[in-house]
């Protein structure tokens, strides 16, 4: 799903209802507009079991949206005010649309430069080794020398390298459960994590979630990462009695102290506490990312610069070898 379509058609339907357009009518004329595919079934699809009478929760149980959209929309017709949970929702995906679009970026960026690397390393192992190593190979054999450097091994490790960590990136990128792990322990991406759990409970909470429901739907969010475990504690400890938040979060957390200690600030009011919270960690992840991308150049330059060092020594060595060898059979015969 594209969040920044998304954004932009809560942003249209919140729109169409406060001027009095009936939920029915503003999602028909809205998937009219909208382009082929996914979403646009998905809401059509709502749109039509609404025009039966079909309550909101069981038209919406079924449906393949995030379950933050969904919870909202049922919380902002219990409280009479859809618009303003639509307008919630669409600056929440409009924000998560221009982190995760960095974010993405700060995948793509190493990807791509593995990706060269791996190319210009076959084509270096197949010039060097093909043309020139074989020469010089029936050199030393017409002068009676062996090359005692394993060259073929220095020429085709490198690709074997890159080749290898091109595969490991892809793997992390495609298998779920290991992008999962990585997003909770990569700098950024651990800053954005976090900022989308913050945002996730305040959203709850500015509409009158109560807590534990709030957590249950960031640990619902979280299924498969390390911050599921971390939630679930929390509202244990919220059953238990304990209310104030630092006394809910263990001392080992993979949530950081700052993010602990913003919103205990709060006293009683979480809520604007997980605001600050959300906002102050979006911030982070934007200046880390930007960090990120910005020495991503200089260090793809370092990387492409060794990789043909590497590459051309094995050959070098080895002819300097041979040229050596030459002039001491050269020394002797001339004695």
């Amino acid at each position: 799903m594209k969040y920044d379509e998304f954004a932009f058609f809560n942003q249209q339907l919140a729109a169409m209802l406060r001027d009095g357009i009936p939920l029915e009518g503003a999602l028909r004329r809205l998937c009219e507009e909208m382009r082929r595919g996914k979403l646009r079934d998905e809401l059509q699809t709502l749109e039509a079991d609404l025009a039966k009478g079909t309550p909101m929760a069981d038209a919406l149980a079924p449906r393949q949206l995030p379950e933050l959209y969904k919870r909202m929309i049922l919380v902002g017709v219990k409280s009479g005010d859809l618009p303003g949970a639509l307008t919630m929702l669409a600056d929440y995906f409009h924000r998560q649309n221009n982190l995760w679009t960095r974010m993405k970026g700060l995948m793509v960026y190493p990807l791509i430069v593995l990706f060269v690397a791996f190319i210009l390393s076959c084509f270096l192992s197949y010039i060097l080794g093909h043309f020139i190593w074989n020469n010089l190979g029936e050199l030393a054999g017409f002068y009676g020398h062996r090359a005692t450097v394993p060259v073929s091994v220095g020429l085709w490790a490198p690709p074997m390298l890159f080749g290898v960590a091109l595969v490991a990136a892809f793997a992390g990128l495609i298998i779920l459960p290991t992008r999962r792990m990585l997003r909770w322990r990569l700098p950024a991406f651990k800053e954005a994590s976090l900022s989308e759990v913050a945002s996730v409970i305040w959203l709850m909470l500015k509409n009158g979630v109560p807590l534990n429901d709030a957590l249950h739907l960031a640990e619902q969010l979280e299924t498969g990462t390390r911050a599921e475990k971390e939630i679930a504690q929390w509202r244990k400890k919220l059953a238990s009695g304990r209310g104030k938040f630092s006394e809910m979060v263990a001392s080992n957390s993979i949530f950081p102290p700052l993010f602990v200690w913003t919103v205990a600030q709060s006293g009683e009011d979480l809520t604007s506490g997980f605001k600050r919270t959300a906002e102050l960690y979006q911030a982070r992840a934007l200046y880390r990312t930007e960090m990120l991308l910005y020495s991503a150049l200089p260090c793809s330059i370092l990387l492409i610069a060794t990789l043909i060092i590497s590459q051309i020594q094995p050959v070098f060595r080895a002819l300097t070898m041979f040229i050596t060898a030459l002039s001491g059979d050269g020394g002797m015969g001339g004695d």
